[in-house]
């Protein structure tokens, strides 16, 4: 009589060597598709992630949160203020006062009295932090071209089509259990 086969079958031999597989190696083939997309896209934003924290690390001596920090305030020129900056980079508050005290420190953000609010601050960019800024972000780009190198065009168009026709699925409004 033959044994029982199990519920989940081992997958086959994977594509990528153990060190990348990461958080895609919790799925099998048997798992249902919803979950293996799922953990595809953690999988690719994770490693896209790893490799650019360690570049900003060795090349800037920098984290990615300081470089998140900065690139929302290059995008806004008369600065932000801290509540807006946090639900921006989607921290709390407290994280935001601590990047903001060693970029005030290290000459590259300032902090300025709100126009529209006299008892609230605002925080901006200095030229020091813009300039540095420019630099980072110009290495930053060049090396997502390089992650991406070697992926067509046309497949990198419709990849970004998918996704944001999946965020806008999952914005719509649905029951909750």
């Amino acid at each position: 009589m033959a044994a029982p086969r199990p519920a989940r079958q081992a997958r086959a031999a994977p594509a990528l060597p153990d060190e990348h597989i990461g958080l895609e190696a919790r799925a099998v083939s048997a798992d249902h598709l919803d979950l293996r997309v799922w953990l595809r896209l953690l999988a690719c934003s994770a490693q896209i992630e790893q490799e650019i924290r360690a570049r900003l690390r060795q090349q800037f001596g920098t984290t990615l949160p300081r470089f998140d920090y900065l690139a929302q305030l290059e995008r806004h020129p008369d600065g932000l203020r801290m509540s807006a900056l946090s639900r921006y980079m989607m921290v709390t508050g407290g994280n935001v006062t601590g990047l903001t005290d060693q970029l005030v420190a290290d000459g590259w953000v300032e902090r300025v009295a709100d126009v529209d609010d006299g008892r609230a601050w605002r925080v901006r960019l200095t030229a020091t932090g813009r300039r540095e800024f420019a630099t980072m972000a110009s290495q930053h780009e060049s090396w997502l071209a390089e992650l991406f190198d070697g992926y067509a065009v046309a497949d990198k168009k419709l990849l970004y089509e998918q996704l944001g026709q999946l965020r806008l699925h999952l914005a719509r409004p649905r029951s909750r259990p």
